[in-house]
This record gives structure tokens, sequence and C-alpha cells, in this order.
């Protein structure tokens, strides 16, 4: 194999990595991210040194996906508040001992799909990862935007109720975060449920409960879809990220508040689709990242 890159995704509840070469993906491997032990970045050594052992040659760089708010040189995140504690600043290159290219997780999953996946024909995109918090990337004429700040498409801090008092990591209120995301479901469905398969399985089998609490979310997720669509007019959007696990139980209801809440123009729907890539779209995405990148000798 020759011009190896790898690619690390870390997230709240799992790390991903890839190995891709010659505009394939070579291997996966995923472990979990022990954020509650203080132990995330132990993890991603250990999922490196695994996908390095895989190799018989040299890694050209390594891309690495992560929540927050890259640097403008994109070699570390430079804001996460509320999560991943240590993240904030953390030199990869210096830890790993690699050339390290880092970007918003949200935008990895983007590149990855507008790439390889099923964005690869649309020049506009949005993009919405839908795991332990929501998170956002655009693709504006074919071009990734990061914008000022590197703050560019994130969806999830934007306001789909603002009649709530609490306000989410970025200091707004009524966030599609905290209505859509993992991390605030425990709390959303008053103690009930701990992850959506807990949710999406009680909701199947005809709960009450559980059919509000997921019914809610996702006419949430609908407002801020729509929302999106009315201020960018992508071509396409694509949804990624665990909780997408349950395709047509999400897809389903979701177009059922979308045909409620979508302006379609001479009857235009926007299209929906689910990543290619799913769970791991933000490992590929960021190993897609550093090979662009890498500056040819």
């Amino acid at each position: 194999m020759k011009d190896i890159y790898l690619g690390l995704d870390i997230g709240g509840t799992y790390i991903k990595g890839v190995v891709i070469a010659e505009n394939e993906v070579r291997y996966k491997s995923i472990v979990e991210t022990n954020d509650h032990q203080g132990e995330w970045q132990q993890a991603a050594a250990k999922i490196l040194e695994e996908l390095i052992g895989k190799i018989d040659a040299p890694v050209k760089c390594v891309g690495l996906a992560a929540p927050g708010l890259t640097d403008n040189e994109n070699r570390i995140i430079s804001c996460m508040p509320g999560r991943l504690e240590g993240l904030e600043h953390f030199d990869w290159s210096k830890f790993l001992n690699q050339d390290v290219h880092v970007l918003n997780d949200a935008h990895a999953a983007l590149v990855s799909e507008s790439q390889w996946g099923v964005a690869a024909d649309f020049q506009n995109v949005v993009m919405i990862t839908l795991g332990t918090g929501i998170g956002g990337g655009l693709l504006i004429n074919g071009e990734l935007q990061q914008g000022f700040l590197h703050r560019a498409g994130h969806v999830g801090h934007i306001s789909v109720d603002s009649t709530r008092d609490s306000r989410d990591i970025t200091g707004i209120s009524g966030s599609l975060e905290d209505a859509v995301g993992e991390a605030t479901l425990l709390n959303r469905s008053l103690g009930k449920f701990n992850n959506s398969s807990e949710l999406v399985t009680a909701y199947l089998a005809g709960d009450t409960w559980a059919t509000y609490v997921w019914l809610t979310a996702i006419r949430k997720l609908a407002l801020g879809i729509v929302s999106c669509c009315n201020v960018i007019s992508p071509d396409l959007v694509v949804l990624a990220g665990g909780i997408t696990k349950a395709r047509e139980h999400l897809l389903d209801p979701l177009s059922t508040f979308l045909d409620l809440y979508e302006w379609r123009p001479e009857g235009q729907a926007t299209p929906i689709k689910l990543a290619k890539f799913e769970e791991f779209a933000g490992a590929i995405g960021a190993a897609l990242f550093a090979r662009s990148q890498t500056v040819a000798p």
C-alpha cells in the first residue's frame, strides 16, 4: 500500500478509527471512549496503535475528528466546553507522535459524504450528526465552510424552543442539541431511558411515554432541518450519527413533520438521506481531510 492515511473520530461514547489507502477504506476499528474514567487520550492512542499494526507501510499523516472548534491551522481543538475534559488545546501531533490534522467531527462527516458518500453529486449540503450531541456542517458550492472561529454549521446550537429557561453549552436556550442529543435523553425522559436504542425499542412496543419523547425530539429535528433549508437552501440534507440507526423509525415520522413544516416552492421537497458511512463518517472524513492538507514534496 502507498499513501496511507489514518482517521480517528473522538466521540463521547466511542472512538472510531480507519485506514484509507488508494481511495478506499482498508481497515476499521472502534473502542469505548472511557470519557467517564478520564482515559480518552489513552483510548485514542490504543486504536491508533491497533490500526498501524494492520499495515505494512508508513503512515503519511493522521486526521482527527472531535467535537468543538478547531484553531485556524486545524491542529488542535481550541474550544470545547462541557465534555471531554482536557480536549481543549490538547496537542495531538505531540501525543500521537504523528502529523495530525484536526477537524470538527461533523465537518469531518460532511467531508466523507461529500467526497465518497451520498452527497458526492451535490454542491450545497447540510450535514446533521445525531449522537451524544448534535453537530453539523455546511458545503457551499462544493467547499466545506468552517467560517469565522471555525464555528460554521453548528446546527445543534440553533434554537427550536426559545421558551425554555435552560441553556445549552453555548448559552442558547432550547437548542436542537438539548432537544435531540443522547446526552440529554435521560433528563428528557425523566430518568426512564438511558439511550436511543432503549427509547426506540419502547416506542415500537407502543409505550406511551416513549412515543411522546421520541416524536417530540423528531418534531424538533424537523423544525431544525427546515430552518436550515430556509437559510441555506441546500440541494441535500444528510443525517449521520448513532441515532440514525433507527432508520425508518426515524425517517418515517420525520417525513410526516417535514410535510407539515417545510416550505416547498413549486412542490419541491429538499431530499433527506442517511449517511453512507454511518458511524464511521467522521473517521473517514478526518482521513480525507488530512490527505487534502498534505503537500506533495
